[in-house]
């Protein structure tokens, strides 16, 4: 790619990692819309490394909590004495499920997987799972009944949500979107359901970047061209993404995903309105 093509790709996956529309699927269509190449999925892990450093920089304060009440509690052989000790163990927890189902899929992953068919598919199922999530949270709320806090947050709700974001290795499912929905059905309230969809991403991601770096070093490495377009793209992913982050987590305490609902399925009967029109290849 170009350095254009690098700049537009960081600030789309920026933009979309921590929206529930999915910036796998991003990553995947607008090339095909441009006529570009397909950047891969290893390409995609990489540069998520930006987003990954714009949730360590938004949540600086609960993360060194969570890590220091983490140390403290083994010191003390009390892991599970305090709330933020218990967090860290539900994030490690709830990171299983997708460490184990990336590995099993891979191959799937890299190339069946980014399909268009594929994810329009999960565009549009993710759509229709995210608005019965949301018509249970309006149920809850006409019971009378609030979501729960972070505060609340538990080792099922933990589970749960790890099981669902195994769910986002398909493109077009989105990490942001799956969790956030199995955190609506779990009664998190929305804010708290995206603020710990963002403190889940944070072992996977980090593992899945670092891995691709290092496979792939070989080839970025082997032009300076290749290695300043993954740095742009970074940089342009971490300051879009701490945009994201901030935008979404304002946006939830006062309204529901219905805007996003509506865009992936608009984007997934789109682009298969594309596809079977012969504008774009599957």
């Amino acid at each position: 790619m170009n350095l254009f093509q690098a700049i537009v790709l960081g600030i789309v996956q920026g933009l979309t990692e921590f929206l529930p529309i999915s910036s796998s699927a991003h990553l995947r269509i607008v090339p095909a819309l441009f006529g570009w190449e397909d950047p891969g999925a290893a390409f995609t892990a990489i540069i998520q490394i930006g987003t990954l450093a714009a949730v360590l920089i938004y949540f600086a304060k609960e993360i060194v909590s969570i890590t220091t009440a983490v140390i403290s509690g083994l010191l003390k052989r009390k892991p599970f004495e305090t709330h933020e000790a218990k967090m860290g163990w539900m994030i490690a927890v709830g990171t299983i499920p997708i460490v184990f189902f990336g590995l099993l899929l891979k191959k799937d992953i890299e190339t069946t997987f980014r399909s268009l068919y594929w994810v329009c598919g999960a565009l549009i199922t993710l759509a229709v799972v995210l608005s019965l999530a949301e018509q249970h949270t309006r149920s809850r709320q006409r019971q009378g009944r609030r979501g729960k806090s972070i505060a609340e947050t538990g080792w099922k709700e933990a589970i749960v949500i790890g099981l669902a974001q195994s769910i986002a290795l398909i493109p077009g499912s989105s990490r942001s979107g799956v969790t956030i929905t199995a955190g609506l059905f779990s009664n998190l309230d929305r804010e708290t359901a995206a603020r710990f969809s963002f403190l889940l991403s944070l072992p996977s991601v980090f593992a899945a970047g670092i891995y691709e770096l290092y496979k792939t070093w070989p080839h970025i490495s082997a032009s300076p061209a290749n290695m300043t377009n993954i740095a742009i793209a970074t940089l342009f992913s971490f300051v879009s993404g701490y945009l994201s982050i901030a935008f979404l987590l304002n946006y939830l305490r006062r309204h529901t995903t219905n805007l996003f609902i509506a865009y992936r399925l608009l984007a997934g009967f789109g682009i298969l309105a594309m596809i079977a029109t012969g504008k774009l290849l599957p």
